[in-house]
This record gives structure tokens, C-alpha cells and sequence, in this order.
């Protein structure tokens, strides 16, 4: 792998791993200060994992400025899998079906984020 395309991946990583942290610390004091429930935390958390996500493959492909699905889905499966392995290593717990169903929809958000990301950087080398 070039050295563009792994300095774009970490940038995408760190971009997902910030934007999750700042929420998760938004939605905590969210859930602790307001009368917001847990089943609409659940549906919350699921649009802001999905628009991280996005956001970060958005960013690698920016960064790559080539190959924006291969970027993207590399993004994405490598969110899932330090996911995976902080729930198999620390909790000793292995995904539920409906936790890979959202980790399949994180994946395909970053790719499309990627694709984008690529385009928009396309695009601007055209103007």
C-alpha cells in the first residue's frame, strides 16, 4: 500500500474515532441532564455511527485522491474491526446479528463516503 493511501486511512480512523468520542461525551451528558429514553439513544447512536462514518470515509478518499471504494471499505472494516476487538477481547462477546447488520451499514457509509471524498477531490482538479 502506498504511503498516501495509509496516511489517508489514519486520517480517517482518527477523524471516526474523534467525531464518536465528542458525541459519545455529548450523549452522555444528553441522557444524564434531559428526559431522553434509551430506545431513542439506541436510534441516535445508530445515525451518528453512520454519519462518522461517512465523515471519515469522506475524509480518507479526500485524502487518497484515488481508489475511494477501496479506501472507504478498508475505513470501514477497520472501525469494525477494532470494534470487534474491543467487545471480543474486553467484554468476551462476539457480535450480535443485529450489531453486524450496523457494522455492515457503517462500512457501506464510509465506502460511499470514500467514493465521494474521491470525486470531490476530482472535481475540483477539473475547475
Amino acid at each position: 500500500m502506498q504511503r498516501q493511501q495509509f496516511t489517508a486511512l489514519m486520517y480517517g480512523w482518527i477523524i471516526i474515532l474523534g467525531l464518536i468520542l465528542l458525541t459519545s461525551i455529548i450523549l452522555a451528558f444528553l441522557l444524564r441532564f434531559t428526559t431522553m429514553e434509551e430506545t431513542t439513544l439506541s436510534w441516535l447512536t445508530l445515525a451518528i455511527g453512520l454519519i462518522c462514518l461517512f465523515i471519515g470515509g469522506l475524509v480518507a478518499g479526500v485524502k487518497s485522491k484515488q481508489k475511494g471504494w477501496i479506501i472507504g471499505s478498508i475505513t470501514g472494516i477497520g472501525f469494525t474491526l477494532f470494534t470487534f476487538l474491543v467487545q471480543y477481547l474486553g467484554y468476551q462477546q462476539a457480535f450480535s446479528l443485529e450489531q453486524s447488520l450496523h457494522h455492515f451499514g457503517f462500512i457501506l457509509a464510509a465506502v460511499i463516503g470514500g467514493v465521494i471524498g474521491v470525486n470531490f477531490v476530482a472535481s475540483e482538479n477539473n475547475n
